[in-house]
């Protein structure tokens, strides 16, 4: 999508975990060119197995505009057919990860596992309690592997992942709150040095609300979180103490062998 610009780390990191990825291209200068993106990618859809929508700064990234474009794309008609057939009758699963993680939020695909009118109640992100953008490293706990994208980690362990965003604060009622820990879709948060999830400032850098970092659907299957996972190399943040390789690709691939 127009500012996205994670997808070569996406693309990379879903490879080297053992699918064979492809990156798909929307063309947005004419209605035209939306028209046939829309029809393309509907008919690849049908033949995959797991749909990534990867980070960066769609429609520039202005106040509220991430995602924006990216769900009115997904609530096209054929798209939305092909992801309804892919979670509903085929099996099949979804990432999206910063930027895809905004628009799976505002698409209703999370927390519900499905594309649907988004209510006041439901989950949000929204602007970060420090006021601008966010680049650093966090330390996220994993504290449930209920999803296939999450079957390798254990409950307990801690990964370090870079954060890079002006809207990653997940925030929700205390209704909903309850509500998705109770599901157990709360799958990861942002800790301290102790493995202890954590609201300050040095730990939960965006202000998320009981520090959430990452959710999933109900049955596992749709999974969200902003911290950029695909980013990891054996040259990555060398110089920086951390485990950076959460198995979640892994995990996605394994989930169909």
């Amino acid at each position: 999508f127009p500012g996205t610009n994670c997808e070569y780390d996406s693309a990379k990191a879903v490879s080297d975990a053992g699918a064979e990825p492809e990156i798909f291209v929307i063309n947005n200068r004419t209605p035209e060119n939306i028209s046939r993106s829309v029809e393309s990618f509907a008919k690849a859809a049908a033949q995959s197995q797991i749909i990534f929508i990867p980070g960066g700064f769609s429609s520039g990234d202005e106040p509220d505009g991430s995602g924006k474009f990216i769900t009115a794309f997904f609530r096209s008609g054929a798209v939305r057919e092909q992801v309804e057939d892919l979670l509903e009758r085929r099996g099949g699963l979804m990432c999206g990860i910063c930027n895809g993680f905004q628009a799976l939020i505002k698409t209703g695909l999370l927390p519900y596992g499905r594309i649907d009118t988004v209510r006041p109640e439901d989950p949000t992100l929204t602007f970060n309690t420090i006021g601008r953008h966010i680049s650093a490293i966090a330390r996220v706990r994993v504290c449930s592997v209920d999803s296939p994208w999450m079957s390798a980690c254990k409950s307990g362990e801690v990964y370090s992942v870079a954060l890079s965003h002006g809207e990653g604060r997940f925030a929700c009622s205390p209704e909903m709150l309850a509500r998705l820990i109770d599901n157990g879709q709360v799958i990861t948060q942002y800790c301290d040095l102790e493995g202890h999830a954590s609201g300050s400032g040095r730990c939960n850098l965006n202000g998320s609300v009981a520090a959430i970092e990452g959710i999933i659907s109900p049955d596992g299957r749709v999974l969200g979180k902003m911290g950029h996972t695909e980013r990891r190399d054996a040259d990555v943040c060398v110089n920086v103490p951390g485990s950076y390789d959460m198995p979640l690709f892994e995990s996605g691939v394994k989930y169909f062998l």
